[in-house]
């Protein structure tokens, strides 16, 4: 006997996060945007606006990556930040407590916004089971 099931019916599937490498690419290409803006904007020389860019941005692409992705993702954003955001520009450079402090704020926004991305799409599983 056939029996007639709509196809919204049922439990769907949590969303696949997006393969590393293209998470890395798009942070490779987006730092490299936020920053050269925030230079051409004046902000050469004061980091602050670009690591708060650079935050959201990596945030982000925390929402659609795997936690795997989260090093990789704030490593190229401080590559990009070091390198052009502040002078010299151009030459990478290591200043201890301040890289540090950059390198951690990027890796907790990249892992939040996965935290973020992972919970709600468990309550919305949840939701949709019961």
């Amino acid at each position: 006997m056939i029996e007639w099931v709509r196809l919204s019916t049922g439990a769907r599937a949590v969303p696949q996060p997006v393969a590393t490498p293209f998470v890395w690419s798009a942070a490779f290409v987006g730092a490299l945007l936020l920053v050269s803006v925030s230079n051409h904007l004046g902000g050469h020389g004061e980091p602050t606006a670009a690591l708060v860019a650079l935050s959201l941005l990596a945030a982000l692409l925390g929402l659609c990556a795997r936690f795997t992705a989260a090093p990789g993702t704030a490593v190229l954003c401080w590559l990009f930040l070091n390198t052009f955001g502040i002078p010299p520009a151009g030459r990478l450079t290591w200043a201890g407590h301040r890289d540090t402090a950059w390198l951690a704020c990027l890796l907790a926004a990249t892992v939040g916004g996965t935290v973020v991305a992972r919970v709600v799409n468990a309550w919305a599983a949840y939701r949709r089971v019961t």
